[in-house]
């Protein structure tokens, strides 16, 4: 059961920025950000209507881009993301795999960095970055290793970070939306988008501070890393 604010006419809207926010989870949490009446700032690839563009897997595009914005952000919801090759261990696509790194895990890392100046402009600033169930240490499997890595990885580095910007009242946490219908998930997933991204957006408007650094289901409830 998603844990559900209460009273929304209490709700703060908050300028959220949400890159891959195009289709899937991330055209699914903008809509039901805008719904809820907060501000949207889409992030997306070029060709793909966003309000700001750029190529995640570029961080310095990134940069340049977010510094046109003279505008507070109080969350930053790093959602885009891409599965990767289905290369095993033992004959990895490595230029793949790269890619895979740069996209889902340095990419999210650049976003967060490159709005720093916008979160220190709100009194209560959040990044959320998307992860995934399968990133969770106690599974073997080995298939689709690489985004099983990058996931595992960035939620190391948003650990990291959380560490880094409690000092700012920053607060930093990762998110596993489980398995969704998506291009990535497929038809037979569990979850629809408009089901996670409700259950998301209500999680980036109540986390708090003391929660930084914190791994937590679409749901709202803690899991292990």
């Amino acid at each position: 059961m998603v844990a559900r604010q209460t009273d929304r006419s209490k709700r703060l809207m908050a300028r959220i920025l949400i890159t891959g926010s195009n289709r899937g989870i991330g055209a699914a949490l903008a809509a039901e950000a805008k719904g809820r009446g907060h501000s949207i700032l889409r992030a997306t690839r070029v060709g793909q209507g966003g309000d700001v563009i750029f190529d995640i897997s570029n961080p310095m595009q990134v940069k340049q881009a977010m510094s046109a914005i003279n505008q507070p952000i109080d969350i930053v919801i790093n959602n885009a993301g891409i599965i990767g090759p289905d290369s095993p261990t033992t004959d990895m696509d490595w230029t793949a795999m790269a890619h895979t790194f740069a996209v889902n895990v340095a990419g999210a890392l650049a976003v967060s960095t490159a709005c720093l100046d916008h979160l220190r402009r709100s009194g209560s600033p959040r990044i959320l970055t998307i992860s995934s169930q399968m990133s969770y240490m106690g599974y073997a499997k080995s298939d689709r290793i690489s985004y099983r890595a990058s996931k595992a990885a960035v939620n190391k580095v948003m650990q990291g970070l959380a560490t880094d910007l409690y000092p700012d009242g920053i607060a930093v946490v990762v998110v596993d939306p489980g398995w969704v219908q998506t291009d990535m998930g497929g038809a037979k997933a569990e979850l629809t988008p408009e089901e996670v991204a409700t259950g998301i957006i209500d999680l980036a408007e109540r986390v708090t501070l003391e929660q930084t650094g914190k791994f937590f289901r679409w749901t709202g409830e803690e899991r292990a890393f």
